[in-house]
Parts: structure tokens; C-alpha cells; sequence
């Protein structure tokens, strides 16, 4: 099978309008722009993975299991905003955490590359083909340390602006709909009819 680019998409604050913690699919509410920009997305074909850290499972604030709906109301508000959620996946580890099974340091939590190369495998994806929109460093830093190119979604979530070799994103945007439009320009993909 041959390699494909993808577009990775940070959750809470890029997607969603940030809700601390929530996993209850009724509060789930996307962001201004967030409809339009998936609908660019979704002509260029890519596939469209949510990439994200739910630390609240490590905090004790749900279940692992809640995270299911979660993903369940993602896919319908994509639906209904014209695109496809081809992946979701999230860690719910915090080395912090008051559950044991879930207090540890892994690869999978941000700004690690787990969660993306992991989906990479599942999806038959070219990384260096591939953008990762985040809203804070962290976002950046998985997706450049992955291999792919990233945009910073700059709506005021990244408060500590800490630099670093792999924190540098390759482009910035001020609302989604500007960063999906300039990503989806610059996949190397056709866009479909």
C-alpha cells in the first residue's frame, strides 16, 4: 500500500472550544471556523486524525471508557461539517497521575511522537508528507519530533512559549479556518471533484 500524507489535529483548543476535561459529547462545540476548515480539509482527500492528551483518565476525572463517546460526537460533528474523522487517538497517561496503571512517563503523551507514528502504522501514513495543527508548543514539538511539517494554531492557549530544537512550527495561523486553508494548499494531494 502506498504512503499517503495526512492532516493530525490536536483536540481541545484547536478543534474544540476548551473545555477543561470535559467528556460529555452535549458540551462538545467547535471552535469558530472549525466547520469551514474541515470542509477545506476534506477535499484534499487526506485523512483527518485527532491527536490528543486526556490526562483527566490519570487524574481519576473519568474513564478510559468515557473516551469512546468522545470520539463517537467527533465523528458526527465531522460529519456534519462535510469531512471524515479517520483517527482518534489519545493518551491517557500523566506521570502525575493518582491512577497507578496510568501514572508513568510514555511515548504517546505530547509533545512525544507515539500517538502519530502509531497512527502512521494504522493508517499507512508519510509523515513527512503529513501537518499536525496544534494550538500550544507542545502540538509542534510531537508533530516536528513525528516528522511532519506543523502549524501553530496562535489563539492564545500557548501561555509558556517554551523553545526548544523541535518547537519551532513551520507556519502559524490565527483562526483554523486560515490554518486549514494554508495546509490544505500545501498538501500534495489532488483535490477531489
Amino acid at each position: 500500500m502506498a504512503l499517503r500524507p495526512a492532516v493530525f489535529l490536536d483536540k481541545d483548543g484547536t478543534l474544540l472550544v476548551n473545555d477543561a476535561y470535559n467528556v460529555n459529547p452535549a458540551r462538545m462545540r467547535f471552535g469558530l471556523g472549525v466547520d469551514a476548515g474541515l470542509r477545506r480539509l476534506a477535499l484534499t482527500g487526506a485523512p483527518l486524525i485527532v491527536v490528543t492528551n486526556q490526562p483527566g483518565v490519570a487524574l481519576g476525572l473519568f474513564e478510559e471508557a468515557a473516551l469512546d463517546g468522545v470520539r463517537r460526537q467527533l465523528a458526527h460533528m465531522f460529519a456534519a461539517a462535510g469531512a471524515r474523522l479517520d483517527g482518534f487517538y489519545y493518551c491517557p497517561h500523566l506521570p502525575q497521575g493518582v491512577r497507578r496503571a496510568y501514572a508513568l512517563a510514555c511515548t504517546c503523551r505530547k509533545p512525544r511522537p507515539g500517538l502519530l507514528r502509531r497512527a502512521a502504522r494504522d493508517h499507512a501514513i508519510d509523515l513527512e508528507q503529513s501537518w499536525f495543527i496544534g494550538d500550544i508548543l507542545d502540538d509542534v514539538e510531537a508533530g516536528q519530533r513525528a516528522g511532519c511539517r506543523t502549524m501553530l494554531l496562535d489563539n492564545g492557549h500557548e501561555t509558556e512559549w517554551k523553545q526548544g530544537p523541535f518547537r519551532q512550527p513551520d507556519c502559524v495561523a490565527s483562526t483554523f479556518e486560515q490554518a486549514a486553508t494554508l495546509v490544505a494548499n500545501a498538501l500534495p494531494v489532488r483535490e477531489v471533484a
